[in-house]
């Protein structure tokens, strides 16, 4: 099949496709696959929330078809990285796992306190990234490479701009791509059974740090990331839909009026702290919500 106006072509067995060496694929025509150009290729791969199930079909041959996986590593023990592994030896036994210490992120209030700070200390973490990534790379530089990325990478993740950087520092060279993954955003929704936004209606997502921002430029539905605590403070009246380390065993789910639910998500972010070792919360809050959704 060739893609014109929307077709696809399907290139025969034998030629490489994008993630096998010897089977068939689907791929835009004209667009060259991984291995079409020569050289290496690495491929950051959307996970997904951790279960085996969250992966996509493109997904899962990337993993087989890879030499190399680099797992990060913030801290002993870690179980994000444990949950990556495990995925891993779910899906690609075989595949060679390469753990990468992921450099301390200075969180201070004195240096986040004001935006250009705060983007200050993410772009010189993302250059610490790059730098620990690139070595990996050079002491593995056989075959092609994956990196597996929580949720989908166009959401709330630096894993993009790391590699932008990696190239930009010039001592490896490779072509890569992206796939993307389930997104807590949709898991969300999914699990509370909801459409995101009401009908003709937009839907704003943001961070914890902006939320503030978004009310008072009149944002009256919101999806908010990158929470430290959820503070609902002063939000009674909204109607809020939360969600706790999306598609794990320690999932916590709350929904209501913000003034009825407020302690009960504090609560079950704590306990889905407790059970599981690590907490990731995203929430979508709204004003007056229709009973239709």
């Amino acid at each position: 099949m060739t893609r014109l106006g929307g077709a696809w072509r399907l290139t025969p067995a034998g030629v490489p496709g994008p993630h096998d060496r010897g089977g068939r694929r689907l791929t835009p025509a004209g667009v060259p696959g991984p291995l079409d150009r020569g050289g290496r290729r690495l491929t950051l791969v959307g996970i997904g929330l951790g279960h085996p199930d969250h992966l996509t079909l493109e997904a899962v041959a990337a993993l087989r078809s890879a030499s190399v996986a680099l797992v990060t590593v913030k801290r002993a023990g870690d179980p994000l990285a444990a949950a990556r592994r495990e995925l891993i030896a779910h899906h690609a036994p075989d595949l060679q796992v390469v753990e990468v210490v992921d450099p301390e992120r200075d969180r201070s209030a004195a240096s986040t306190s004001t935006t250009a700070g705060y983007e200050g200390v993410v772009g010189d973490w993302h250059e610490a990234r790059a730098e620990a990534w690139e070595r990996a790379l050079v002491e593995h530089p056989d075959g092609d490479a994956v990196v597996l990325v929580w949720g989908d990478p166009a959401f709330y993740d630096s894993t993009v701009r790391v590699v932008e950087r990696v190239l930009a520092r010039g001592a490896v060279t490779f072509d890569w791509s992206v796939l993307p993954g389930i997104s807590a955003l949709q898991l969300l929704a999914a699990r509370h059974r909801i459409v995101l936004h009401e009908v003709g209606q937009p839907v704003h997502v943001t961070t914890e740090r902006r939320l503030r921002e978004a009310l008072e430029q009149g944002q009256r539905n919101v999806v908010v990331f990158l929470t430290s605590g959820t503070d609902l403070t002063g939000l009674g009246d909204w109607h809020v839909w939360w969600g706790a380390n999306l598609g794990s065993p320690s999932e916590r789910l709350v929904a209501g009026r913000v003034a009825d639910v407020a302690d009960e998500v504090a609560r079950a972010r704590a306990a889905a702290k407790d059970e599981a070792g690590w907490v990731m919360d995203l929430f979508l809050l709204r004003l007056s919500p229709s009973l239709s959704r």
